[in-house]
C-alpha cells in the first residue's frame, strides 16, 4: 500500500492525517444512505466517457422485471467499444422496455447499445460472471413497420445501415437506439455530405434521429463546403480546434496521462522484434499526426510535422510475469508526454516468455480518438506481416492529412 491509497484527510481537525481510498464508488439516494455501485477499478473509458457498469447494472436490476443483470463492454479490439446490457428477467420482458427503463434514468452515453436476454448469468467456479460464456450480442434490430416513400428516404435508410453495419433501417428507426453513437453519428454526416452534396449540422441528428427526419431537411440544408483535398502547407500549420483546447489543458495541467489512449495486444508465437520496430515506423510515417509535436512560434502554437525518419517509435522491451502485467501496463499507460518535443505515441513491449508478448500502444488524445484504435491495430498487423517477409506494406499513400483537415477547417 502507498500513497496512492493512503490519501491526505481534508476532514482531519490537524494537519498529517491520512485517509484510506478503498476503490468502492457510492452516490447518496434519497434517503440520505450510501449506496454502493461499483468499484473505481471497473471503469471502462467509452468515447472519451469514464463509465462504471455497476452503475449501470443497479440501474437495470432495479427493474420489477429483471432478476438480474450485468453490463460488459463489447468490441474493444475493433475500436468500435459499445456496453451490452445481459438481463435475466423475472417474467416475459421486452428489450425495448428494459432499454427505455434505463435510457429515462441514465445519461445517453451510459444507456447500453443492446440487451440481451438470458435464462440466467454464467458463473465461473468462483461463483463470478463468467463474461467469456456470455453469449455474442446482435445488435440488429427489428425494422419499423413504413417504408421508405421517396428516394431521399431511401438512401438516407442505406446511409444508416452501412454506417451501424446493419442489413437494414426503416425509415422510422432511431439512429442511437440502433447502436449509434457520437462518432458513427460523424460517419454518417460526413456520407450524406458525399451523398447529397449538402451540409447537415451534427445537431440535427440527434434533434431527429429517424431516416424520415433527416430526409425532410436534405431540401433546405446548406451546400456541401468544398471537398477535403491535400493543401499548401503554410510556414507555421495552426491547431484545429480540437487540438487548441488539449494543447490548453496541456499547458494548464501540465504533463499528464488524463489525455492517453492505451491498445494493448497480446502476441504469441515467436516474435520478430526488428519486423516490429519497422512495422511502428511504418505506421508513423503513413500518418503525420502519430509525428506531429506542437510547439509555440511567437507564443502562439503551431503543429510542426517531424520527418518520419525523425520520428520512429523506440520500442522498449520490458521483461514481465503474468501476475505482474497488469500493473505493467498500468504503469506503461500512465506515461506523461511532452507535446511540445515530444511525438504523441509510444510503444513497449512486455515480454513474459520467447513465446508470449504483450504489446502497449500510448496515444494521446490530440493525436486520435478511441476509434482510431481499430485502424492503427490494423495497419500495424499488415506492416508486421509485410516486414517478416523482408518487404514494405504495399499502401497507397493517403489523399490528405489531419493537417489539410485543420487547414480545411
Amino acid at each position: 500500500l502507498t500513497a496512492e491509497r493512503f490519501v491526505a484527510d481534508p476532514y482531519a481537525p490537524g494537519p498529517g492525517a491520512r485517509m484510506y481510498r478503498t476503490g468502492d464508488l457510492v452516490r447518496w439516494n434519497a434517503d440520505g444512505e450510501l449506496e454502493f455501485v461499483g468499484r473505481a477499478d471497473h471503469q471502462v473509458k467509452i468515447r472519451g466517457f469514464r463509465i462504471e457498469p455497476g452503475e449501470i447494472e443497479a440501474v437495470l436490476a432495479g427493474h420489477p422485471g429483471v432478476a438480474e443483470a450485468a453490463v460488459v463492454v463489447h468490441g474493444e479490439e475493433s475500436g468500435d467499444a459499445r456496453l451490452v446490457a445481459y438481463a435475466v428477467p423475472r417474467a416475459d420482458q421486452r428489450v425495448e422496455d428494459l432499454r427505455e427503463f434505463m435510457q429515462e434514468r441514465l445519461p445517453d452515453h451510459m444507456v447500453p447499445a443492446t440487451v440481451v436476454l438470458l435464462d440466467r448469468l454464467p458463473l465461473t467456479a468462483n461463483g463470478k460472471l463468467d463474461k467469456a460464456a456470455l453469449p455474442e450480442p446482435d445488435f440488429a434490430a427489428p425494422v419499423s413497420g413504413r417504408e421508405a416513400r421517396t428516394p431521399q428516404e431511401q438512401i438516407v435508410c442505406d446511409l444508416f445501415a452501412q454506417v451501424l453495419g446493419l442489413p437494414r433501417v426503416g425509415v422510422d428507426d432511431d439512429f442511437f437506439g440502433l447502436g449509434g453513437h457520437s462518432l458513427l453519428a460523424t460517419a454518417l454526416i460526413a456520407r450524406i455530405r458525399a451523398a447529397f452534396g449538402v451540409e447537415l449540422e451534427l445537431r440535427a441528428l440527434f434533434e431527429g434521429p429517424t431516416p424520415a427526419v433527416v430526409a425532410s431537411l436534405l431540401d433546405t440544408a446548406a451546400p456541401a463546403r468544398p471537398a477535403l483535398t491535400a493543401r499548401e502547407r503554410p510556414a507555421v500549420l495552426p491547431l484545429s480546434p480540437a487540438q487548441r483546447r488539449l494543447w490548453f489543458l496541456h499547458r494548464m495541467e501540465g504533463a499528464s496521462a488524463t489525455y492517453n489512449i492505451p491498445l494493448v495486444v497480446r502476441l504469441s508465437g515467436r516474435l520478430d522484434h526488428d519486423a516490429l520496430r519497422s512495422a511502428l515506423g511504418d505506421v508513423v510515417a503513413r500518418h503525420e499526426s502519430l509525428r506531429t509535436v506542437f510547439p509555440e512560434a511567437e507564443g502562439v502554437p503551431c503543429q510542426q510535422v517531424l520527418a518520419p525518419e525523425a520520428a520512429v517509435p523506440r520500442l522498449t522491451v520490458t521483461p514481465t510475469t503474468e501476475d505482474g502485467l497488469a500493473s505493467a501496463l498500468e504503469t506503461g499507460a500512465r506515461y506523461a508526454f511532452e507535446l511540445a518535443s515530444e511525438p504523441p505515441l509510444r510503444a513497449e513491449l512486455f515480454a513474459l516468455s520467447e513465446q508470449e508478448h504483450v504489446l502497449l500502444i500510448v496515444v494521446h488524445h490530440i493525436a486520435g480518438d478511441g476509434w482510431s484504435m481499430g485502424p492503427l491495430s490494423r495497419e500495424l498487423t499488415e506492416a508486421y506481416s509485410a516486414r517478416v517477409q523482408g518487404q514494405a506494406p504495399d499502401w497507397a499513400p493517403l489523399p490528405v492529412q489531419y493537417a489539410d483537415y485543420t487547414l480545411w477547417q
